[in-house]
Parts: C-alpha cells; sequence; structure tokens
C-alpha cells in the first residue's frame, strides 16, 4: 500500500542499490583513506557509473531525470553506510541544479555530463572571509572586459577544489544601467590561471578538505556566465534556487550520519554485557537511544516533504520545509553521535570503534552550510510573522 508517507518503490530501491554499494566500501574505508591523506575517488566513480550521482540530472544530459529527493537519497545512504561524500551536496545537488535550471543549451551540453558521471565534479564557492552568514556582502567582483569577464576575491570553507574540475563561483558584477552591483554565477575552471587554492587544516575525519581559494584577475569568457551571457539580472534567482536543494541535502547528509551514530550503539549496547545483562537492558541506554530513532524518522520525514515540495516546484513552502528539515537534522545527528559515544564508554573515544569522529562531522551541520541561528531567524520572520531581528 502506498500513502503519502512513504517513498515510491523506485525510490526505495534506489535507497536499497545505494546501500548495497556503499556497504562494499564502509566506513573503515572512507577513514583510511581520510587518515592517510587519501581520496574517495574510487566510491565516487562508482556511483557515477551506476547512475546514482546524477540521478536528478536531466536524462538528454546524462542523468537520470528525477528530483532533489531522488538525489537526498543517495547522499542519505551513502551516509548511513559510513561514507557521508559531502561533495554529493555541492556537485549534483547545486551545481547540477543551477544549471540545469538556468544555463543554456550549449552550457548544459558541456558541464552536466560530468556531473552526472562523475569524471567533471563540480564545487560551489560562494563564502568569503568578511562575509561569513551574510552573503549580500559578498566582495568578489566580476567585470566586463570585451567578450569576456575578469574575475577577483576570495573565497573560504570552499569544498573539495582539490577534486574538482570546475567551480561555480558566485561574484558580483557592474548593472550597465544602474551601476550597482549585482550577483552572477560563474563557471571558473580550477586550473585557471589566477586561481589558486590552499587546504584548511580541519578537525573533521574526511577525505575532502576545505579550501581557502584566491581569484586573481581570473579571465573568463562570455559563456562562463550561467544563463544568457547578456543577462545579468538572474542570479540572484539562480542562486537563491540553489538554496532549497543544498539545505534538503544537508539534512540528509545529517540523518545518514544519525542512523550511522545510532546503528553502531545499538549493535554496541546489543553485544555488551556488563552485570551479566546486555546493558542495552538499561533504561539510561536505551531510553536515549530510542529519543534518537524518534528524532532521525521525524527530521527524515520533514526533509521528505521538503523535497517533494521542491520537485512539485512550490519554492516558497519548500524553503520552509527546507530549513526545518536540515535544523531537524543536524539536531537529530549531534544527539545520535553524542549518545553513541557515551553508549561506548570508553570505547566510544577510540579509533577503533570508529565513532568519535562523528562527534565533529555531526557538529558541522548546525553550522554549515547555514547556521541554526540563522534558520531560527527564517522560521521566526516567514513563519511566525515575528519582526526581522538582522
Amino acid at each position: 500500500m502506498s500513502t503519502a508517507y512513504t517513498e515510491t518503490e523506485e525510490r526505495q530501491a534506489l535507497r536499497q542499490a545505494v546501500a548495497k554499494l556503499a556497504s562494499g566500501y564502509g566506513r573503515e574505508y572512507f577513514t583510511k583513506q581520510a587518515r592517510s591523506g587519501g581520496k574517495t575517488t574510487e566510491l565516487w566513480l562508482e556511483i557515477g557509473k551506476h547512475g546514482y550521482l546524477g540521478v536528478n540530472i536531466p536524462e538528454e544530459y546524462g542523468g537520470g531525470g528525477g528530483g532533489i529527493g531522488d538525489v537526498a537519497a543517495v547522499c542519505e545512504e551513502l551516509a548511513a553506510k559510513g561514507c557521508p561524500l559531502l561533495m554529493m551536496v555541492v556537485s549534483p545537488a547545486i551545481c547540477g541544479t543551477v544549471i540545469s535550471r538556468f544555463g543554456t543549451v550549449e552550457q548544459k551540453q558541456r558541464w552536466l555530463p560530468g556531473i552526472a558521471d562523475g569524471t567533471r565534479t563540480m564545487a560551489f564557492a560562494i563564502t568569503e572571509p568578511d562575509a561569513g552568514t551574510n552573503s549580500h556582502n559578498i566582495t568578489t567582483t566580476a567585470r566586463r572586459d570585451g567578450e569576456g569577464w575578469v574575475l577577483k576575491g576570495r573565497k573560504i570553507y570552499i569544498s573539495g577544489v582539490d577534486e574538482a574540475a570546475n567551480v561555480l563561483v558566485v561574484a558580483r558584477a557592474e548593472d550597465a544601467r544602474t551601476g550597482k552591483l549585482k550577483p552572477c554565477l560563474f563557471v571558473v575552471p580550477t586550473d585557471a590561471e589566477g586561481f589558486e587554492f590552499t587546504p584548511i587544516p580541519m578537525e573533521i575525519v574526511s577525505p575532502e578538505q576545505q579550501f581557502t581559494v584566491f581569484i586573481d584577475d581570473v579571465r573568463l569568457p562570455g559563456d562562463a556566465l550561467v544563463g544568457d551571457s547578456a543577462n545579468t539580472d538572474a542570479g540572484l534567482v539562480q542562486l537563491f534556487a540553489g538554496l532549497n536543494p543544498e539545505r534538503i541535502m544537508a539534512a540528509s547528509f545529517s540523518t545518514g550520519l544519525a542512523r550511522y551514530a545510532l546503528d553502531k550503539a545499538t549493535a554496541y549496547v546489543k553485544e555488551r554485557e556488563v552485570f551479566g545483562a546486555p546493558i542495552g537492558t538499561h533504561q539510561g541506554l536505551a531510553h536515549p537511544l530510542a529519543q534518537s530513532k524518534i528524532e532521525i524518522e521525524l527530521a527524515r520525514l520533514m526533509t521528505q516533504k521538503a523535497a517533494a515540495l521542491y520537485d512539485a516546484g512550490d519554492d516558497l513552502a519548500a524553503g520552509e520545509a527546507a530549513n526545518m528539515a536540515k535544523y531537524a537534522a543536524a539536531e537529530a545527528a549531534c544527539d545520535a553521535a553524542d549518545r553513541a559515544v557515551q553508549a561506548h564508554g570508553g570505547n566510544g573515544i577510540t579509533q577503533e570503534y570508529g565513532v568519535a569522529g562523528l562527534l565533529v562531522a555531526a557538529r558541522a551541520g548546525r553550522i554549515a552550510p547555514v547556521s541554526r541561528e540563522m534558520i531560527l531567524n527564517y522560521v521566526g520572520m516567514h513563519s511566525l510573522g515575528l519582526p526581522k531581528s538582522y
């Protein structure tokens, strides 16, 4: 029986297939690559080869023709098997969505197939050192230079630049009519002259690194601007079109992490015996894990709602649901990771049992891609009608 609260058989089959593939790699593979300075390229390309990476990309450009709910399911199942791939949020979901919706036919043909099969991954660069959460204050600029563009600026906490062929950069370009600077999106090759990046040492155990990006008079052709090169008015619409998928994917990333943490904790308390019985018989351990189960399922349900609204074209309602889903999922992941460590006792802070590293990874969900405080601001202002507080 199918109801509004269950996923389609196709979506469920997709989840099962991805989970099976990811199980062949698992957390041990993921942490080994991270601690040795390796990458998860093998896993990434296999996901792409099976069609899971570009499941939301239009079929005519090498994708599966599905929606954001499908690629979010892929992201969640990978994380639930111990392989949370942050670039799933960035390349197919943000960049793939923006280019699919707003790119010219030529731009789609050039960039989408590589995003879909994983051979031409695309990063996303919006965050800046001084702008922080206020994306309206970005200072990276794009100026006309004949038929092309010249970009200059700096970005920070940009994921996976070293594994990407291109970066979708948010800059500001001068409006020829008003002289005001408007946001525009440009596809910049990572090997472009003047484009440099340096890694940021992070405590998160992940093969995917974060970078500071320096854009020093990078010259681009006219068609590097996403959409019609004569139209610089569409950038803000394009930018916000990528934010709901970003939040939905971040929620799925967090619920996947939370499921992995809960599975580890549950398996441990069933087997570990103290005082002659499995420790899972004690309510002091059983109840917190039961709470996490409830919190995870609630977050997953809101994520499913957000994805359904987005795929139906209801951007306004999807915005509210996507923010709520991201908030709920990050909280569930933080709680699940903390409870998993506690359930393991001293073993919880060893590398051998592999749960302590989840604490930082889960905690990042409260900060990125948008802080929990800004989500509360959004809900207060848009859902409750409260005065704007910032």
